[in-house]
């Protein structure tokens, strides 16, 4: 019998045991591909949808202005700067819709929206048809203007305590008495210039550059996306744990067949090989089942969140190849202080060991 041999039959004398040890290390493994999965999806998401924007500035009011639109006299000089081109006008406000406060948005391209049942044109979201008791067809009034609702969003699971109704930008702006909450815009030249220009010449506007807004994305996902390894490593390292237990264990109980093994010619370095080779076994089929388990959690939270688009970038081959590793290697270094254990028996007490 060779060392791989002895350490497949161990394995399979225990299966309960063994099962119980590689469901710890399944469970962190698991763990570690969806929350990193999922984070990177949203992260993918959120930065899609900011590069769709097609800007180089956003420019919306500033804090100290105390208001949340701009002003026609505002948007004006923002849209005479000389340096900037290619607007985008946006208007979002709130209404109180059968004593419930309601968010209206502009919306430019409806591409962006995305419809569940309906067509473009008023379109409510699954909160408020379900806390409004409203559908397709049914009538709403807002600032004193009769719409009728044409569909309903399929983003429920996203802002579910979000009331929002989506309407044509040029409506919406009409509404909000000709006033915008933002524009996006392009610029000529450097665009950071540009930005610190317009905003000492235009009072009462902030200027946010594209390139801000995609680091501010990065910033967001990278610390999510820490916080949430760290908390899916605690539970791998409590699978590791178990493996040491397991091989100590192991060792513990073979006292006597270790014992044998070195009498009929076995070497320290064998059984050392043995024991290392067992844990690492069981470290890569316990990381398998939690790279399997995880992809199944993965696209059930991507059907859930309708990101069935971007699974692709929520589960990445270099994260399932390295928590396979990751797991193999942690698994194999748990198995060193047993393994060292089994080569230091004493063969004439590790025969005696009942």
């Amino acid at each position: 019998m060779n060392l791989y041999q002895l350490a497949f039959n161990n394995i399979r004398r225990r299966k309960l045991r063994s099962a119980l040890t590689m469901l710890g290390i399944i469970i962190g493994v698991a763990t570690i591909l969806t929350l990193l999965g999922t984070t990177a999806g949203l992260a993918s998401a959120v930065n899609d949808q900011t590069n769709k924007y097609m800007y180089d500035v956003i420019i919306a009011p500033s804090s100290s202005s105390g208001s949340y639109l701009m002003d026609s006299q505002t948007v004006s000089k923002v849209e005479n700067q000389s340096n900037l081109y290619g607007f985008q006008e946006l208007s979002v406000f709130s209404e109180e819709i059968n004593g419930s406060t309601v968010t209206v948005g502009g919306v430019n391209d409806w591409s962006q929206v995305k419809i569940k049942n309906g067509t473009q044109g008023v379109v409510i979201n699954h909160a408020v048809a379900d806390k409004l008791h409203l559908g397709i067809g049914d009538k709403l009034k807002i600032k004193n203007k009769e719409l009728t609702i044409t569909g309903i969003s399929n983003e429920e699971q996203v802002d579910e305590d979000v009331l929002g109704i989506y309407i044509n930008q040029t409506i919406a702006k009409q509404m909000a008495d000709n006033k915008l909450s933002a524009i996006y815009a392009r610029t000529n030249g450097d665009t950071k210039t540009v930005a610190e220009s317009t905003e000492k010449q235009v009072s009462g506007v902030s200027v946010k550059t594209k390139s801000e807004k995609v680091a501010e994305v990065q910033e967001w996902a990278s610390k999510a996306q820490l916080f949430m390894g760290v908390i899916a490593g605690i539970a791998l390292v409590v699978g590791i744990i178990s493996v040491v237990n397991t091989m100590m264990m192991s060792v513990m109980e073979r006292t006597k067949e270790l014992g044998v093994l070195k009498a009929v010619g076995f070497t320290n370095w064998e059984l050392k090989g043995s024991i290392l080779f067992e844990s690492g076994l069981l470290g890569f089929l316990g990381s398998v089942a939690g790279v399997i388990l995880g992809i199944i959690g993965v696209i059930l939270i991507a059907k859930m969140l309708n990101f069935t688009e971007y699974i692709p970038e929520m589960i990445p081959l270099w994260l399932i190849g390295s928590v396979i590793v990751g797991s193999t290697i942690l698994s194999i270094l748990a198995g060193l202080y047993p393994a060292r254990r089994a080569s230091k028996l004493n063969v004439v007490e590790a025969l005696r060991d009942e």
